[in-house]
């Protein structure tokens, strides 16, 4: 699910294409949130992983932004992944193995000064989903992991002045590889949370 399917089709090599489905997203959007679930199990007849990665960041403290800005980031970091765990359970379930992994941050593990309030709060509310999610559907084989990166070089953090420079950051690529590790893993082998340091932390 993206937002912009015509621009993803477009970078699939044509040998690829059938193989997968690109639906409209919007993570604001609940009714696209079903029509991809619900496109998805059309196309392949059932639905083994979730991965929420949709992400926003806004700089929000005791003395910058607004409440817009804040709920703008519950609407997108946690309410969307929330509505989507809730919409593929049934799914996962029946799937007998089922995977979850939510991209949350480390900022969701601690706080740090000259990092969003905002963020950090939306971040640590992931980890909780994700373990409320783990507990919903352990019985039926699904496995949930909140994956906790440091800073990614993505669009994300591009213009945030103070920000870890570009060459401490993780490529996106590491973190789509541990997310596809994650979800070969088998139901005995259950990693609830990931840290995934870019600095030398003491509690992490």
């Amino acid at each position: 699910g993206v937002r912009s399917p015509e621009k993803v089709t477009a970078l699939l090599d044509k040998e690829y294409r059938e193989r997968f489905t690109v639906s409209r997203f919007e993570a604001t959007d609940p009714e696209t949130a079903m029509l991809w679930i619900e496109e998805t199990n059309r196309a392949f007849g059932r639905i083994d992983g979730l991965v929420n990665n949709a992400g926003i960041l806004r700089q929000v403290d005791f003395e910058t932004g607004d409440e817009k800005d804040l709920d703008e980031m519950w609407a997108v970091n946690v309410k969307a992944p929330f509505r989507l765990i809730k919409l593929c359970l049934p799914y996962l379930r029946k799937s007998g193995n089922g995977r979850i992994v939510n991209i949350a941050s480390t900022d969701g593990k601690r706080y740090r000064e000259s990092v969003s309030v905002g963020y950090t709060m939306v971040k640590h509310a992931l980890i909780a989903v994700s373990h409320a999610a783990r507990f919903a559907g352990w019985d039926d084989g699904v496995r949930v992991t909140a994956l906790c990166p440091g800073a990614v070089n993505t669009d994300l953090i591009a213009n945030i002045p103070g920000i870890t420079p570009v060459s401490e950051r993780l490529p996106p690529e590491v973190v789509a590889s541990m997310v596809s590790m994650l979800l070969s893993l088998p139901n005995t082998a259950s990693v609830s949370e990931m840290p995934i340091n870019t600095r030398l932390e003491s509690s992490l």
